[in-house]
């Protein structure tokens, strides 16, 4: 296969299994830290009108999912990548960083959430995805 494809083939699947992973822990995360009282998660809404009810522990799994997703999508794309592989790792991290961007205008969370958002979860969990991949072979 044609390089330049494989590397096409490795964001968009990258893109993709890291949304699912994304999606999988903000679906479960009312499970184990149910909302406040009265909030609707279920839609964007809801969400803006209630979010000045949330407490640091509902913004736990948000977190781990932006990082996760990024994480796991950065990890597949780098080993399904035929070259440049750090980079197409990272072009995952700016993606998911965008889609970030593009959510704290949209969903207004609390500053300190912003910050660890866009600061930890994006680029530093794409370089680590794609470092870890560097270091195990599947």
């Amino acid at each position: 296969m044609n390089s330049t494809v494989k590397n096409i083939l490795a964001v968009i699947l990258g893109l993709i299994i890291g949304s699912i992973v994304n999606m999988g822990i903000i679906m479960v995360s009312s499970s184990f830290i149910p909302p406040p009282d009265g909030v609707d998660v279920t839609t964007m809404e809801g969400l803006k009108s209630g979010i000045h009810l949330f407490k640091p522990k509902h913004f736990i799994f948000p977190f781990l999912a932006h990082a996760l997703g990024t994480f796991v999508g950065a990890m597949l794309a780098y080993k399904i990548a035929k070259k440049h592989k750090m980079k197409i790792a990272l072009l995952i991290g700016v993606f998911f960083l965008i889609g970030g961007i593009i959510n704290i205008f949209t969903l207004p969370s609390p500053i300190w959430f912003a910050i660890l958002d866009l600061g930890g979860a994006y680029i530093p969990m794409a370089f680590l995805g794609g470092a870890l991949a560097n270091k195990i072979s599947i």
